[in-house]
């Protein structure tokens, strides 16, 4: 894989992950207490042997350029590295991305200043382990062009894709970008006998894709106008070029919305979670942070997730996530909860603290509960709060607060006041 450059997409605005996008690149969001949306994809090219990796971003990328110069620092013997590239105004181009195709467009000055056969672009809101090795071995038997990662969804979810069919050698023969319900007669195509049997009979396109690098180049060259990969490359490629699917039964999630970011991070903190973050064979990398173990006194918690230097002081949690920093009041219950943590500790002074933005008491005060909610980072919330979606509500810009997909959000560096209901 020394020849592959990997390319990963940073997304638009991301505003259907508000508040959480708010004050950061979707890829930059946390992930399972302790790591971030970027570190999926960043360390499956790492683990499958992709080293030279150039983030594309755009939209408030201060937390996410500060989080990949932090953790991603090859050693001198090597010759990786993860840059970012972000919108900047050429002799070519004044506008900025205009989609992932024109993204890839106007960052292919810089990334063909290396040596690369294969490109392989990515997505950075999305949760996966792939080895990216499979992947690039099928499309040299296929002797394929491009490569799709494609994954089999029933009839219910393919409207929220783009569907591909293919011929009975695996190669591409249409592409249809999210077709409606009564349009999937005819775009099915061969799957395993246990896809089958479970009505996944559609092939999804997954957003990764592996291009033999001189026909990306041509292809991005050929139809300027074209800025998308899903609307615009990948179908009139396929009339032009050998496309090929490679066909994926793992867990994947594309991290997108409110509701799929905290069911993903639910499912992790489930006894036997489908994606295996204790993994040691494809270990996920993030951010080296030198921090002391959690603490937890005279406390229940089930199934949950609880990082670094938590303290939790006769708390009940379950089915929870409880991130770095966290401090969790005596006598608190979490249920269903999505709690990202602080960047500094409550008990330290302010004016000593390195971060000055938020809070002076980040964490959750005595007696307070709160339950199918996200909270992000450096929240306070005070004394006997009571933080629940108890008329299920599914939309609602609060005082302090918003309720996304059925879901409670509290936003980055907020104060719930001590016995507010909510």
């Amino acid at each position: 894989m020394e020849s592959t450059v990997g390319i990963i997409l940073g997304g638009g605005a991301g505003s259907r992950l508000f508040p959480l996008t708010d004050h950061r690149a979707k890829p930059a969001v946390p992930l399972a207490g302790k790591y971030r949306l970027i570190d999926i994809p960043v360390s499956n090219c790492i683990n499958s042997g992709v080293e030279k990796i150039f983030v594309l971003t755009q939209f408030n990328s201060a937390s996410l350029n500060r989080h990949i110069a932090q953790t991603y620092r090859f050693d001198r013997f090597r010759q990786g590295f993860v840059s970012i590239l972000a919108a900047e105004q050429t002799p070519q181009s004044g506008d900025w991305f205009q989609g992932t195709a024109d993204a890839v467009r106007q960052c292919l000055r810089h990334v063909n200043t290396y040596r690369r056969d294969h490109v392989l672009i990515l997505s950075g809101d999305q949760l996966y382990t792939m080895d990216y090795r499979k992947l690039a071995a099928h499309h040299m038997e296929s002797g394929a062009d491009i490569t799709l990662a494609t994954i089999p969804v029933n009839a219910a979810d393919a409207p929220g894709f783009g569907i591909l069919k293919t011929n009975d050698k695996g190669l591409v023969t249409e592409f249809h970008e999210k077709p409606a319900s009564d349009a999937l007669a005819g775009k099915e195509s061969a799957v395993s006998k246990a896809m089958e049997d479970q009505g996944r009979v559609y092939l999804a396109s997954m957003g990764i894709y592996l291009f033999t690098a001189d026909v990306l180049d041509r292809l991005l060259a050929e139809d300027p106008t074209a800025n998308d990969f899903g609307k615009g490359i990948i179908p009139s490629a396929i009339e032009n070029v050998k496309v090929s699917s490679y066909p994926f039964e793992g867990y994947w999630s594309d991290i997108g919305t409110i509701r799929s970011f905290f069911d993903a991070n639910l499912m992790l903190a489930r006894k036997q979670p489908d994606f295996d973050i204790y993994n040691p064979r494809f270990p996920i990398y993030t951010n080296a942070r030198m921090l002391p173990p959690a603490k937890i006194e005279s406390s229940f918690i089930q199934e949950s997730i609880i990082a670094e230097s938590s303290v939790i002081l006769n708390a009940q949690i379950s089915n929870s996530v409880i991130g770095l920093r966290s401090f969790i009041g005596y006598n608190t219950t979490l249920k269903n909860t999505v709690f990202m943590g602080g960047d500094y500790f409550p008990w330290h002074d302010p004016n000593e603290r390195e971060t000055v933005e938020g809070p002076e008491r980040p964490g959750v005060g005595e007696d307070s509960y709160i339950e199918g909610a996200i909270v992000d980072r450096n929240v306070s919330i005070g004394k006997r709060c009571i933080i629940k979606n108890r008329d299920n509500v599914q939309e609602l810009d609060g005082d302090g607060f918003y309720i996304r997909d059925g879901i409670v959000v509290i936003p980055k560096n907020a104060t719930i006041p001590d016995d507010t209901i909510i």
